[in-house]
């Protein structure tokens, strides 16, 4: 993958788009990827018990941030 907009990062960020840290995951990215998989399904996870269904938002939010982060990478 040679850097921003490059064919690797478009991969890379339709990844993360169906499972958050994926893409991270494909660049290497280990600790990236253990961190947003993490906090996104966590936040999901809680809100799905339907006490702490805000917590839907901060899940949406680390979701997106992981598909853009993947997109944006620079090697």
């Amino acid at each position: 993958m040679s850097g921003q907009g490059s064919g690797g990062n478009v991969l890379a960020a339709i990844c993360s788009f169906f499972i958050s840290g994926l893409g991270q995951l494909v660049q290497g990215r280990i600790g990236a990827a253990v961190m947003f998989f993490l906090f996104t399904w966590v936040s999901y996870a809680l809100a799905a018990t339907g006490v702490l269904f805000f917590m839907a938002l901060p899940g949406f939010i680390f979701h997106v941030w992981s598909i853009i982060d993947a997109a944006k990478f620079k090697g």
